[in-house]
């Protein structure tokens, strides 16, 4: 009879295993999967460096207190270094595999011995209705490509939708009469989005100009007016990169002091909302955000019944 093979517990087959569960049965974004590959290769690499002959089994609380260590003092070829907040997201990363582990039943450290370090706590960037209106009417929409633009910058700011879920949006998956769509967000979760009154003109006014067969909701406008009947749809598609560029186009065109992305855009829908009297829960539905202690972060910046105690005691 032949001897039964041992089963292959090298750390590096456990990660490639990982990364296709949480593609195939977490459904994370591809950007969230690159992330994650990224940093786990980091800790692959160190260890097979110093533990050739471990297995992911052998990981020890002192293996990863060493290791943590490691990226402190990490530099890259330039001599630059992980800051606290990349360094954490090594951590978050390796701590995730390792509930995946428990989850399989492969043996090895426990992912509560593996302390999450502290976050640094920063600063909530957003924009003033003031320069929201700067920015939002600084496309000369006497153009497509301005009327493309006024719309992209009115969805951000009607809607706080994450840049990645505003590119990959179709033109029929957009009920303009109703003002809402769906939308299936980070972590494969589904909610409803609203559009303003005005937001919903200018799409009109955006789509009305379109002649061209492409399901894309965003689509970049060739110079010379004529479409390339040769070109796919996918390929007319307007990138993530290409929507933060019309950001900060308009950001300079507009002068406003602070770099703005479409996540600032984000930051500012929500604060809007909060500062404007509504409830954390309801702000919390439409970012799509799992936790209502993500949310939370906004609350700092935008409750007036602090301003309105500090005025009324320390007059």
């Amino acid at each position: 009879m032949a001897k039964k093979q041992a089963p292959d517990l090298t750390l590096r087959v456990h990660i490639r295993r990982y990364l296709s569960y949480i593609e195939v049965e977490k459904n994370y974004s591809k950007f969230t999967i690159r992330n994650y590959s990224h940093y786990l290769k980091m800790f692959r690499d160190w260890f097979e460096k110093h533990y050739a002959q471990e297995y992911i089994e052998k990981l020890t609380s002192e293996m990863v207190r060493r290791y943590r260590l490691y990226l402190a003092r990490f530099e890259d070829i330039h001599g630059k270094r992980l800051s606290p907040t990349t360094q954490a997201y090594y951590v978050i990363a390796l701590r995730a595999f390792l509930k995946y582990c428990a989850k399989k039943g492969i043996k090895t450290l426990s992912p509560e011995k593996v302390d999450l370090p502290k976050g640094e706590e920063h600063q909530i960037k957003f924009l003033d209705r003031d320069q929201v209106e700067r920015l939002l009417t600084s496309p000369d929409t006497s153009t497509m490509a301005g009327l493309r633009d006024r719309a992209i910058l009115e969805v951000l700011f009607s809607t706080g939708l994450r840049v990645s879920e505003l590119a990959k949006l179709d033109i029929d998956k957009i009920d303009l009469k109703q003002r809402e769509f769906g939308i299936i967000g980070k972590g494969r979760r589904a909610r409803v989005v609203f559009l303003t009154d005005r937001c919903a003109g200018w799409l009109d006014k955006y789509l009305s100009t379109r002649t061209d067969p492409y399901r894309a909701l965003w689509i970049r406008i060739p110079k010379n007016g004529e479409w390339d009947p040769g070109m796919g749809g996918e390929r007319a598609r307007l990138s993530i990169r290409g929507v933060q560029r019309i950001v900060e186009k308009y950001r300079r065109m507009a002068g406003l002091p602070i770099k703005v992305s479409p996540h600032i855009l984000r930051h500012s829908f929500a604060t809007t909302l909060l500062q404007q009297g509504a409830d954390l829960r309801s702000v919390q539905e439409m970012l799509g955000h799992k936790n209502v202690a993500t949310t939370q972060i906004y609350t700092h910046v935008t409750n007036p019944q602090l301003k309105q105690i500090h005025d009324k005691y320390l007059k």
